[in-house]
């Protein structure tokens, strides 16, 4: 049960439904989730040692300091590559059947919103990770999602820089579909750098 709290609770913090530095209180969380207080106190303990919450006079979503900017994009670019390096190796080709998929819908539309874009961007790199068949990387890649994300929120991309980052991902799914581990590796690498490239500036201004 504190398992599923904790699951439920956690994308509502990645999703921003619940946001750095708000402030969580656990009989509203208890009557939200439906659940009672023990398994609810356990999951906030949990998160607390992943590192999305903190206690300060109750509890608290952390949120991110901006000091730490460089250390998160290059810890993900880290991540990504290596999950990038093993799907080349294990991933099945509906994978990479899925990938191009989501790579035309994320496409600039004035139908795609922001929350859209966030969402499918996030379940092409979540494809990749589960294609790499590797279950510690998984929880590597999960923890750090939390910062990755939260730094990315307040930035607005232009349609250039959209457009810019899906060619990036149609460079990593050419080099998973063609098995190339190393070229996955520097595509998924570069993606991640080109991109604090953008956020940094900004989180900065």
């Amino acid at each position: 049960m504190a398992k599923d709290v904790r699951t439920r609770i956690r994308s509502m913090i990645l999703g921003s439904e619940l946001k750095p530095g708000q402030r969580l209180v656990e009989d509203e969380l208890c009557e939200r989730l439906g659940a009672g207080r023990t398994p609810v106190r356990e999951a906030l303990l949990m998160l607390q040692g992943e590192g999305l919450l903190a206690r300060a006079r109750g509890w608290v979503v952390e949120d991110v300091d901006g000091s730490q900017i460089r250390a998160i994009f290059e810890s993900r670019a880290a991540i990504e590559g290596a999950t990038a390096r093993l799907a080349a190796r294990h991933a099945p080709r509906k994978t990479f059947d899925a990938l191009l998929r989501l790579i035309e819908a994320m496409e600039p539309s004035e139908a795609l919103t922001r929350a859209e874009l966030n969402r499918l961007n996030n379940e092409f790199h979540n494809l990749i990770v589960e294609g790499a068949e590797n279950p510690l990387l998984a929880q590597f890649h999960e923890r750090t999602q939390f910062h990755y994300w939260m730094l990315r929120v307040p930035i607005l991309f232009s349609e250039s820089e959209i457009m810019e980052t899906n060619l990036q991902h149609r460079k990593i799914v050419s080099a998973l579909i063609a098995r190339d581990e190393d070229g996955a590796d520097r595509a998924a690498r570069d993606h991640v750098e080109r991109t604090m490239a953008i956020v940094e500036p900004a989180i900065h201004l």
